[in-house]
């Protein structure tokens, strides 16, 4: 049993050094990207399902409060949070809408809409970032095994070459903290010489 945990680790960090070393332009595009819409005073709004939902309220406490140092807080919403909303647009329309409605209602020009989906199929996560596009919001992506129906929405799009969720998960955890630790350091700095 030892040997399997040893083993799972270490297919989680071959599987992490591997997407880092192949999307380190990417990530910092998408870091470049998210400092562009904070300076511009426009938001984030980050949604997904499952461990992709806590993985988007997660990357938004990163932004909002902190990920190592307080610094200027960030405008970043998960969508997955308000039950409400959530189960009144899947009740009085479909499950497919729980994303693109909000996005509809608080999506502007200028935000950035981070959608992730382990199957990079997800009907609801698809939905919402076609529909940021449509509203001129840029769009982010974090997808797993082929996802490339959400590479047809997303201006910024990494997928996780596997097909175990759990292993995709956390390469979007690793990815995604990268994304954060160059946004923060970059408001750290910009704070130190104001």
């Amino acid at each position: 049993m030892e040997e399997k945990i040893v083993k799972l680790f270490e297919e989680a960090s071959s599987l992490a050094l591997e997407c880092g070393r192949k999307n380190a332009a990417l990530i910092l595009q998408m870091a470049r990207e998210l400092i562009r819409c904070f300076e511009q005073g426009h938001k984030l709004l980050l949604f997904g399902n499952g461990g992709s939902a806590s993985q988007a309220q997660h990357f938004a406490a990163e932004l909002v409060n902190k990920l190592a140092v307080y610094r200027v807080p960030l405008p970043a919403i998960a969508l997955t949070t308000d039950t409400s909303v959530i189960t009144s647009i899947g009740n009085d329309l479909q499950f497919s809408d729980i994303f693109s409605r909000p996005i509809e209602a608080l999506g502007r020009p200028g935000d950035v809409a981070w959608g992730l989906s382990t199957s990079g199929t997800s009907p609801n996560v698809l939905k919402a970032l076609a529909k940021a596009r449509e509203l001129g919001l840029r769009t982010i992506a974090f997808a797993g095994r082929d996802g490339s129906a959400m590479a047809l929405h997303a201006d910024f799009f990494l997928t996780v070459a596997a097909d175990n969720t759990a292993r995709i998960q956390e390469v979007h955890l690793c990815a995604g903290h990268a994304v954060c630790t160059i946004v923060e350091e970059h408001f750290l700095t910009k704070n130190r010489t104001a």
